[in-house]
């Protein structure tokens, strides 16, 4: 007596081809040919409506975080430098006045253009450029998204003059270009202009304009470290990699709006029989250790810079900068 095989081998069968058609589906995927929820498409990294709701969203917990003197409040809405900046800010705040300020006058922004470019994958960010009830300097913030479910993070904040806004490059569609990191058309790779400041405020120059964030500061600098009874020393450090890596936009005559972190240190060791005096609150906050001889304060700095082309040439040009205290250390 045979069996009848016919319907188990159409099994088999059916079974290899679900396997073979499964194994096609995943090489594909993992070859890259496939683009999955649009991380390989160039797309814009926001629509309008999208940035004005974060930068709502960023005011409503910035002003709360200040005015009750707590960084909880803000600190899923900030990142990077910022991050950095406000919540050493907001400790030292909290530490003198735990109570909040309840005289605090809220930041308001207004005549906001928001600039966005378009780019694969993640993360992507755009600019908001507003006026402000803080004078008349234009604010230039810089949002951030690391992923689909993450909330927009302001990374970059800096504050410049209304005539040091450049014009930026646009499409046809008005949306911007961002510069790689390496870009070869720009005097400074922008991956690189961390590391290259410095290195300039330490070794001096050609890669940098005058101006008052880099040979004025190299000059007082100079001047504070030969002070009698008070020795100052000074070290920097390079930011870059995630929150913190250098993000850029064309403008129209082929240079670039860059923005990018640093830390700095300074140390003041003072000489032997004179007393070491500590007396500002915000410093004091923030000090670790007892300053018997010497006090070690950080500061983390984020700028915003005007990059050239490498064909016009000139050094890069300082159009903003924001730095903060965030940390002090007694010895």
């Amino acid at each position: 007596m045979t069996r009848d095989r016919g319907p188990r081998r159409l099994r088999r069968f059916d079974r290899s081809a679900l396997l073979a058609a499964s194994v096609t589906a995943l090489s594909l995927t993992a070859s890259g040919c496939v683009v999955v929820h649009g991380e390989r498409e160039v797309l814009p990294a926001a629509t309008k409506g999208e940035a004005a709701k974060a930068l709502t969203s960023f005011l409503t917990a910035y002003n709360a975080a200040q005015r009750a003197n707590d960084r909880e409040r803000d600190a899923g809405r900030v990142d990077g430098a910022l991050a950095d900046i406000d919540g050493a800010k907001l400790r030292a705040n909290h530490e003198n006045a735990p109570e909040g300020d309840p005289s605090y006058k809220a930041l308001e922004l207004s005549d906001t253009t928001y600039t966005v470019p378009k780019k694969a994958g993640w993360p992507r960010w755009f600019l908001a450029d507003s006026a402000s009830n803080r004078g008349t300097s234009r604010w230039l913030l810089v949002f951030t998204r690391a992923g689909r479910d993450e909330p927009w993070r302001v990374s970059y904040l800096t504050v410049v003059r209304p005539e040091d806004v450049p014009v930026l490059k646009k499409d046809g569609e008005g949306f911007a270009e961002p510069v790689t990191a390496g870009d070869p058309a720009l005097s400074v790779a922008p991956g690189k202009l961390a590391q290259e400041y410095t290195d300039y405020l330490r070794d001096g120059g050609e890669a940098f304009a005058a101006g008052p964030y880099t040979n004025a500061l190299r000059s007082t600098r100079k001047k504070n470290a030969a002070r009698p009874g008070l020795a100052r020393q000074y070290r920097d450090e390079a930011l870059s990699g995630g929150a913190y890596t250098p993000l850029g936009l064309r403008t129209k005559d082929g240079a670039a709006l860059v923005f990018f972190a640093s830390r700095h240190y300074e140390k003041q060791t003072a000489a032997k029989g004179v007393d070491l005096t500590v007396t500002d609150p915000a410093i004091k906050a923030l000090m670790k250790g007892e300053p018997k001889q010497s006090v070690t304060l950080a500061y983390v700095s984020n700028q915003a810079v005007l990059d050239p082309a490498k064909s016009g040439g000139g050094g890069v040009r300082f159009l903003g900068r924001v730095a903060g205290l965030t940390g002090a250390k007694g010895e």
